[in-house]
């Protein structure tokens, strides 16, 4: 009876330690714009809706790299010398960062273009490494037929982009491939910073008939400089994410990072319950939502087709 009451107390304590242990989870994000802070906040909430929460088990450890690749190096240098339980990288430069600077620890990522491509993974169906998590590929060929759709004569588009960000090449490239089939001609105008944005929009005057942002994190967070010159030119903006749609853009036929960011979280939370991040498929939001301007409509002379709005998830009137 002594030893039985002894293995009772001790798969108490046990149990009791096991409740009362904070994870410690570092979130390392590249840069700060609604998209990626929409996408953090959706992990955040997810994980709270299953048990853990900010001030009772968890801990996040919020670093943000200023859109500046050698912070986001020394932030994931920090996470694995404080051995955190779970990196979150959002954006690939961040999660290069992370993954370059540890193979044990492991990460769950989002807003990631393409996981294989940057080699984070070694696929999606079976990543193969310590990195696991969710993409954000852009429905690109759609996004540029949007173009059309809406009712607009675009011959020429310009893409604006980081050619330093390996997402954008990506982005770009695959629109190219679309634009031939589209019959559309492509400009290209790149930047190495959000500095550069304004002028590389002003670059595109008198060339485009519009203009397409990809989910380039550094034109992203700096879209205002775009709009501006968009909204002086009577040039519309197609985004590659819906959130640009509120600050301003036209329209956007893409997902919504919040609930990207959801998804994600459910995956931070099978990698804190002892899912294998090596075993754990890397996930695509499927649903895409149709976000309209109507404001920057009339701002820029352009008139919307009605049945175009009753297709779109927002309408920003």
């Amino acid at each position: 009876m002594k030893k039985i009451l002894s293995v009772a107390l001790l798969m108490l304590l046990l149990t009791t330690f096991s409740f009362a242990k904070t994870i410690n989870v570092g979130i390392s994000q590249i840069v700060e714009h609604p998209a990626l802070d929409a996408c953090r906040n959706g992990i955040i909430d997810k994980l709270k809706e299953l048990g853990y929460e900010e001030g009772k088990n968890i801990h996040y450890d919020i670093q943000i790299a200023q859109g500046n690749v050698a912070t986001a190096n020394q932030i994931a240098k920090n996470f694995v010398g404080a051995k955190k339980d779970l990196i979150i990288a959002i954006a690939t430069p961040t999660a290069l960062a992370v993954a370059n600077a540890t193979k044990h620890i492991p990460i769950v990522i989002s807003a990631i273009t393409d996981p294989v491509g940057a080699k984070l993974v070694k696929s999606l169906e079976k990543p193969g490494t310590n990195v696991t998590g969710t993409t954000d590929m852009s429905p690109v060929k759609e996004q540029l037929a949007l173009f059309k759709e809406l009712g607009l004569n675009v011959k020429s588009v310009g893409i604006i982009y980081n050619a330093g960000e390996a997402n954008s090449r990506t982005l770009v490239n695959l629109a190219k491939k679309a634009a031939k089939d589209l019959n559309i001609d492509i400009f290209e105008a790149t930047v190495t910073n959000s500095s550069g944005v304004l002028l590389a929009a002003k670059s595109l005057v008198g060339k485009v008939d519009g203009i397409y942002i990809p989910t380039d994190n550094t034109v992203v967070s700096a879209l205002e400089s775009v709009l501006q010159v968009s909204y002086d030119n009577k040039i519309p903006v197609i985004t590659g994410d819906t959130d640009s749609v509120e600050r301003g853009s036209l329209a956007s036929l893409g997902m919504n990072y919040y609930k990207l960011g959801l998804q994600t979280g459910e995956i931070a939370y099978k990698v804190l319950n002892g899912a294998n991040p090596a075993e754990t498929p890397v996930e695509t939001l499927k649903d895409l939502e149709l976000f309209i301007n109507l404001k920057t409509a009339k701002k820029i002379g352009v008139n919307i087709p009605e049945e175009m709005t009753k297709k779109a998830a927002k309408v920003i009137k």
